[in-house]
């Protein structure tokens, strides 16, 4: 199993591993095409897989297998797609519908609760790849996150393309915080819950509340804010505003100091001028950005946002380049505040493991994965504590 993109297509990738389990001759390249350098990445993955296994049948799914249908079954290393809609159907796979059962994970645990986005960001192709929003049920989640807390994971980090919109299309359109207050209630031998990208205008009140004050909900806020100028933001056909971005951080911070904030930023999007580039800079300042995925603009076909005025390629590349270093600037300041703290970490199988506000640590020789340890940093190096 080969996964790239988000973590949706992280989870959905533990659930074919699983269906497939007893498929020895089967490689599954779990596409992404978020950008053109995705969709690059997904065919070098491609060629990659099908030199490591010559014999194996090479299936391909994900977004760029909607999306790029014809390019991807054009190669001639790909023996066949499946499709978004059926990739977690066993039967797309020829594997009996019995036979699947929650991955074993012994770290964190990925819980699609939502799939598909009913919005039109005019740079994202990802409808096209994922289709309108779908939800889970209550009781369909809560099926899972038990299936996942019985194989002895330590933590839950819920997931979606569109995580926010989690309800719209359920009887009496349920919050998120609605969603997550039950999980916590039904499961009170959970520790540590992590929440995927949100976006911040859909954070409900009950979720601002969970966020806030609930310790069993980890201290780390990842925004898919994309921009920190209103009038770019207005040309992404994004629902926010700057204001509302710093006025959310703003609260959580007043209740929580210690919440670590994350955001999705793209630099050099259509139309974008100098003085667009310096509120990307400085929103990274005022937000204190430490967890940031910085993503230099490359135009998709189909979109509104590919018949834009673009930016030159090289200006994107620099200007990427800054906002990395602003963030990479925020993060070390970040990371020495934590030296000489006590954290709680859950141990990764490479042997670091991630703090409950999502820092990096790095752990003893021997340290069992997924277990959760309490470690007292003296330093950093190269971007791990100590």
């Amino acid at each position: 199993m080969v996964s790239l993109g988000c973590r949706l297509n992280l989870a959905e990738s533990e659930r074919m591993r699983a269906m497939l389990a007893r498929e020895d001759n089967v490689v599954v390249v779990n596409s992404c095409a978020v950008t053109a350098e995705a969709v690059r990445q997904t065919r070098q993955a491609i060629r990659k897989a099908r030199r490591a296994r010559p014999d194996a049948r090479l299936l391909v799914t994900g977004c760029a297998a909607e999306i790029e249908c014809e390019q991807l079954a054009a190669m001639p290393e790909v023996d066949g797609l499946v499709s978004n809609e059926v990739k977690l159907d066993p039967r797309a796979w020829n594997v009996p519908v019995a036979s699947w059962q929650a991955p074993v994970q012994h770290t964190r645990a990925f819980v699609a609760v939502q799939n598909g986005c009913d919005h039109a960001c005019t740079f994202c192709v990802i409808p096209q790849g994922r289709g309108p929003s779908r939800s889970l049920t209550i009781d369909q989640v809560l099926c899972e996150v038990g299936a996942h807390l019985n194989t002895g994971a330590p933590e839950l980090v819920l997931t979606g393309v569109d995580v926010t919109s989690w309800g719209h299309d359920l009887p009496g359109k349920p919050k998120l915080g609605r969603l997550v207050s039950r999980i916590l209630s039904a499961f009170p031998e959970l520790g540590r819950l992590r929440m995927s990208s949100l976006d911040g205008v859909e954070i409900d009140e009950e979720l601002f509340e969970l966020l806030a004050g609930e310790p069993r909900v980890m201290p780390h806020l990842h925004l898919s804010l994309q921009h920190g100028h209103d009038l770019i933001l207005k040309r992404m056909k994004r629902r926010h505003l700057r204001s509302d971005a710093i006025d959310l951080i703003r609260r959580l911070k007043e209740r929580r100091p210690n919440v670590a904030i994350g955001a999705d930023l793209i630099a050099g999007f259509p139309t974008e001028t100098e003085e667009h580039h310096q509120s990307n800079l400085s929103i990274v300042a005022e937000l204190n950005i430490v967890h940031g995925h910085i993503f230099p603009y490359s135009p998709r076909p189909g979109t509104p946002a590919s018949l834009m005025p673009q930016v030159d390629g090289t200006e994107i590349k620099h200007r990427a380049g800054e906002l990395r270093i602003a963030v990479a600037r925020n993060r070390q300041a970040w990371l020495e505040t934590l030296v000489s703290r006590q954290l709680s970490v859950l141990a990764e199988r490479d042997g670091s493991g991630y703090s409950e506000e999502f820092a990096r640590v790095a752990l003893p020789v021997g340290t069992t994965p997924g277990h959760i340890v309490t470690m007292q940093p003296d330093r950093i190096d190269k971007g791990l504590l100590r």
